[in-house]
């Protein structure tokens, strides 16, 4: 198990569910626009990250 691949694989989860809660809020208006951009900016940079981490990780066998 990659611990690399593995923290790349939590950020892009953690990245998605915050694009979701972000989408769901400016359809419900719910929260404040500050609020929003500044969770929808951390999502999409959590999910870049994550799908980074995954996609450059190489897997090594013992």
């Amino acid at each position: 198990m990659n611990l690399k691949r593995t923290f790349g694989a939590i950020l892009s989860i953690l990245g998605i569910a915050g694009l979701i809660y972000t989408g769901a809020e400016i359809i419900n208006r719910g929260a404040g626009i500050t609020t929003l951009c500044v969770i929808g900016v951390i999502s999409i940079l959590f999910f870049l990250t994550g799908i980074s981490l995954v996609r450059t990780t190489k897997d090594e066998a013992n």
